[in-house]
């Protein structure tokens, strides 16, 4: 597993590079990857099937010249900034039998990065499909692209947020899971009290117990630069549904 050390990127080349490196693994160029990155701008973030206008308040975002972009991944819309640290796993369904569906392979991820931060002292709970809460706040929300060999895994974690943001900026999912019981956001989500340092150590703990640090080099990250222009920069992708 190669580390990715930390590379200054927009928020268009963040979701460009998980998509990158999940093809160049597929390729056999990379293989298993993890990425950190962060961010002090606030913008939104699409599932790949989710409907802007159902899940975004569109003309605040316009307004507010809050940036609408959609990632390759499934599930809900989040919202991105300052206090939100993402990480970003590529895997081989070879690391482990229950990475082949992906209802086990969350269970497996989500119950050990619940683990790992129960050991730091934090009480935290895995809620299925994709969810990590705390008193039934949810903290971290997850999502997956797969590929035939690899397949994506990556997710958000609040430390620092301004939670009063997310429901100026995204409206009530039309879905949700259960333990919701259609809590607004400034009910639902929460940060925890942890620093990135800490929590990049829990998720390096579980997803790369063994990994190194890598310096991507030019190489590597050959038709980011295409991805971004063509793709994550685009209304065509970006407002598709």
């Amino acid at each position: 597993m190669k580390i990715i050390e930390n590379v200054p990127v927009s928020p268009e080349e963040a979701l460009a590079m998980d998509e990158l490196f999940l093809l160049k693994a597929e390729k056999g160029d990379i293989g298993e990857t993890l990425r950190f990155w962060q961010t002090d701008e606030c913008f939104v973030v699409v599932g790949r099937s989710g409907k802007v206008e159902e899940e975004c308040f569109l003309e605040k975002c316009r307004k507010d010249g809050i940036k609408i972009l959609r990632r390759i991944s499934g599930g809900g819309t989040v919202l991105q900034g300052k206090g939100c640290l993402n990480y970003s796993s590529v895997l081989s369904y070879l690391g482990d039998k229950r990475y082949e569906k992906i209802v086990s392979s969350y269970k497996k991820i989500m119950t050990g990065l619940s683990l790992g931060f129960r050991a730091e002292g934090l009480n935290a709970e895995f809620v299925p499909i994709s969810d990590l809460a705390v008193g039934e706040r949810k903290f971290s929300g997850n999502s997956q692209a797969r590929k035939r060999r690899y397949f994506l895994h990556h997710g958000t974690i609040l430390f620092d947020m301004d939670i009063s943001s997310f429901g100026r900026y995204l409206k009530h999912p039309p879905k949700e899971p259960d333990y919701r019981n259609g809590r607004e956001h400034r009910d639902f989500v929460a940060n925890i009290s942890f620093s990135p340092k800490v929590i990049k150590e829990v998720i390096r703990s579980v997803l790369a117990p063994k990994g190194i640090s890598w310096q991507a080099q030019k190489k590597d990250l050959k038709g980011l630069t295409d991805l971004v222009e063509c793709k994550y920069s685009r209304d065509s992708w970006n407002l598709c549904f």
